[in-house]
Parts: structure tokens; C-alpha cells; sequence
């Protein structure tokens, strides 16, 4: 007896119900699809923005990230062009490399003294060119980000956070939206910078501001403790996201921010920013660059850190996604379990003649089972298949669609696409795991089929 040929004929018995029960498997698995294509784009949207502004690895001074926010300075990295000329001149990490740069973080307090108003800052001093070219990866399509607006200004401008502007009261000069007049912070008549520090900026300060300039005065303590200022000109606010970060960010050239820190000494930097060209290749070069900083770099101490270490938001942003991607996955393979059981067990008691007459001449009870679970089978590659089916087009309409969404704690608009075509793992899994439900889900009733007696069956009205 061919039993694949019979058990799809005794699915097309009942159209509506062999409909029925795979139609509710396509909408199930492609809802899975789905669901599991959007936050796989999400995860890279941020993976995306994370190496386009930190690299994919950084080389840092040890416990620069436990407690280098305190005191950035002390966790500085001396004599760091030769190892960022060894990193790009090695032959092994060479071909994987997109971009090696420095950068300095450091934190002090910014003001416009006339209007009376200051507030506590953390500044990221790096090379403009390089930080651009690291904006322009984009392994997966989806970037929208824009370059930094310090590019081809000169070595004083600063890009602050609209944050930093409306407590700086400089939301009219730069044009920053949203703000309200902050009457509690209105400065007494005649206000003007200290005298102490109008002397230590004077070195710093141009002789004459130009027209149009915006421009705050930035204290910083050196690496002796000695208070040190600098006369900036603010070219541009920009809104960076979160809230928090946005109050205290600014941006300025490399060498400005290492004048600030170590004056005329030697330059550091407090980070290696390495961005690769491929995701993938992280573990390589990670192991190449600990080999290095074992061997020609011993007598520093320095340390790999990798942009998932020092963005802890991202693991957590793939555990939220798999939490819930397993949740909508149980919830409905529970709907699938018992709507595939219940047509076979109805399929097994309107065939219960059937069955008996089958058992009289002479089948075996493992080819009645055999029978039904066979029909499971059948039931699950077509559910699979249409399911598969109408998530691809759902999948293709709404990468097609136009629309963008703002992860959070950014502020560029990333496309929303669904990632179903070419996620090997996602299609597989799912595909699989409906696969091994709709035969779990047979199972029983084929066994109970089988096991019936003849002549129970064979008089049963």
C-alpha cells in the first residue's frame, strides 16, 4: 500500500477542515517570521550604531571602563600612535580592518558666563575625518546616520547636546527648539566671566570673536589637578537621544581636548577605537590584538573591550527580544498542538469503520499508524510552506513600505525591515519546530487509532 498517496486523499476529504487547520498553521508560523525578522533587524540597527560611533573593539587602559568615568585622565594610553601604526600595519588584522582611531574622553564644566549659567559636561575629543568614516559601515543595509557637523571647522568648535544648549541658555543662537525661558537662572546686571578664569582662558581665547560665532568657556582639570580653560565656539546642537546624555555631551577636535588635559605635554588618549569591516570577524581580531598586547605592548597595561562589554544596553535589548520571541513562539505552538490534535482525533472517530474494515484484512497496526501519522507530516510541510510563503511577502511589503522607526536613545530614523530572507537559523528553526509539533501533535491519535479493537471498530455507529 503507497501510504503517501492515501493519506493525502483522505486529507482532501474534508476541505474545510484540512483548510482550516492549515491556514491556522501558516498564521502562526508566519507570525513567528515575522516577529522574529523585525527584532533580528532591531538587533542590527543597534549593533549598527554601536560600531559606527565605538568600533567593534576598543584597546583601553585596564579598569578604564570600571572606573575611568570618574576620572578619565588617570586611565590615559601614552605613546598611542604606535600602537594604532602596529594595529594598521599588522598583516593579519590588516585585511579586516575598516577604521583605527583614537579618542579621548574627559569631563569638566562648561559655561556662558554671560548669562551667568554653567553646568558639568563630558566631552569626547576624536579625529573628525576618521569618526565620519567609521559612520559610513553599514553591513546590513540600514544606516541613515549623517556625518559629524565638526567636519572642516576649526581646531576651537565644539558640537554640544541640545541638552547642554537650553541649560546653557544658547537655544536662540543655535537654533534648538523646545525651549522655555528659564527665568530662575536670569543672571544679575553686569554679569560677567570671573576674572580667574577669564586669565586662564586668555591664551586659548582669539582676540576677536567672529560674527555669528556661539561660544562658551569649557574648565578642565589637568593631570595635576590644576585648572585649565579653553574659549569654544559651539557650531551646531544636536539632539543625542537620551536624555541624560544629551545634558552632558560635547564634541571637539582630538588635539583640543589632549591641550585641555595634558597641555603641553605628551598627548593620550583614553581609548583605540577598532572598527572592522565584518561583524564576524570580531573573535580573530580580538584574539590577534591580545596577542599583540602580550608580546610588544607587555609593559602596558592595556585591555580589549568589546562594544557589546561597553554597551550593556544591547545584551539586554536581545535578551527583551528572545524573551518575548519564545513567548509568542509557546503561546502559539500551544494554539497549533491542539488544532492539529483535535483534526486528527476527529479524523480518527468519523474513520472508525474504516479503521476496523482496514484491521480485518489484515493491516497491521503500525501501518495504521503509519497511516495517520503520515497525514500529520502532510499537514505540517503544507502549513510550513504556507506559512513560509506568506511571511516572505509580508516580509517584502513592509521592506518596502517606506517606514523607519528611531531606536532608543538615538535620534537618526533606521528603516523597519523585516529579516526573514537569508536568516538561515529563523527559517530553519521555525520551519523545523512546526515540523516536530504537527507530528507530536499526531501522535496520539494516530496511537489510539491503531490500537483500536475490530470489532469495537467495526460496529461503532
Amino acid at each position: 500500500m503507497n501510504t503517501l498517496p492515501l493519506a493525502l486523499r483522505n486529507l482532501m476529504r474534508n476541505r474545510r477542515r484540512s483548510s482550516a487547520t492549515l491556514l491556522a498553521m501558516g498564521i502562526g508560523l508566519s507570525a513567528i517570521l515575522i516577529f522574529g525578522g523585525y527584532s533580528r533587524n532591531v538587533i542590527l540597527s543597534m549593533q549598527t550604531a554601536k560600531v559606527q560611533y565605538h568600533g567593534h573593539l576598543q584597546v583601553q587602559h585596564k579598569n578604564y571602563f570600571l572606573y575611568g568615568s570618574g576620572d578619565p585622565a588617570a586611565f590615559g594610553i601614552p605613546d598611542y600612535q604606535r600602537i594604532v601604526e602596529r594595529i594598521k600595519r599588522d598583516p593579519e588584522l590588516q585585511p579586516m580592518l575598516s577604521v583605527v582611531t583614537p579618542k579621548l574622553q574627559l569631563t569638566g564644566i562648561a559655561g556662558n558666563f554671560s548669562a551667568g549659567v554653567s553646568r558639568n559636561v563630558i566631552a569626547t575629543g576624536m579625529l573628525i575625518e576618521d569618526q565620519n568614516k567609521m559612520l559610513l559601515w553599514n553591513d546590513y543595509g540600514n544606516s541613515s546616520a549623517h556625518p559629524l557637523a565638526l567636519m572642516g571647522t576649526a581646531g576651537d568648535a565644539v558640537v554640544i547636546g541640545t541638552g547642554v544648549a537650553r541649560v546653557l541658555q544658547l537655544c536662540e543662537q543655535l537654533k534648538v527648539t523646545g525651549c522655555e525661558a528659564n527665568t530662575a537662572a536670569a543672571p544679575a546686571p553686569g554679569t560677567q566671566l570671573p576674572d580667574d578664569i577669564a586669565a586662564l582662558s586668555a591664551s586659548e581665547k582669539p582676540a576677536a570673536a567672529a560674527a555669528g560665532e556661539t561660544r562658551v568657556e569649557m574648565l578642565v582639570a589637568n593631570t595635576h589637578g590644576a585648572p585649565n580653560v579653553a574659549s569654544l565656539n559651539v557650531v551646531k546642537a544636536e539632539n543625542q537621544g537620551l536624555k541624560e546624555f544629551d545634558d552632558v555631551f560635547v564634541a571637539m577636535h582630538l588635539p583640543q581636548a589632549q591641550r585641555l588635559i595634558y597641555g603641553n605635554g605628551p598627548p593620550q588618549v583614553t581609548a583605540i577605537m577598532i572598527q572592522l569591516r565584518h561583524t564576524s570577524q570580531m573573535p580573530a581580531a580580538s584574539a590577534r590584538l591580545n596577542q599583540l598586547l602580550a608580546t610588544e605592548f607587555k609593559d602596558l597595561p592595556l585591555e580589549i573591550q568589546d562594544y557589546e562589554t561597553l554597551n550593556p544596553i544591547y545584551g539586554q535589548t536581545i535578551g527583551f527580544f528572545g524573551s518575548v520571541f519564545n513567548f509568542i513562539a509557546a503561546l502559539i505552538g500551544v494554539i497549533v498542538l491542539f488544532t492539529i490534535g483535535n483534526t486528527m482525533s476527529m479524523a480518527v472517530v468519523e474513520r472508525t469503520i474504516e479503521i476496523g474494515t482496514l484491521r480485518a484484512m489484515g493491516l497491521r497496526r503500525s501501518k495504521i499508524r503509519q497511516l495517520f501519522m503520515c497525514e500529520g507530516v502532510l499537514l505540517g510541510v503544507l502549513g510550513t510552506a504556507l506559512g513560509v510563503l506568506a511571511a516572505l511577502a509580508i516580509a517584502f511589503l513592509i521592506n518596502h513600505s517606506g517606514m523607519s522607526w528611531v531606536p532608543p536613545g538615538y535620534v537618526d530614523a533606521y528603516p523597519v525591515i523585516v529579516r526573514i530572507w537569508g536568516e538561515l537559523p529563523l527559517l530553519f528553526g521555525s520551519a523545523i519546530g512546526l515540523m516536530l509539533l504537527t507530528v507530536f501533535s499526531g501522535w496520539w491519535p494516530a496511537k489510539r487509532a491503531s490500537q483500536a479493537l475490530i470489532v469495537d471498530s467495526l460496529r461503532h455507529v
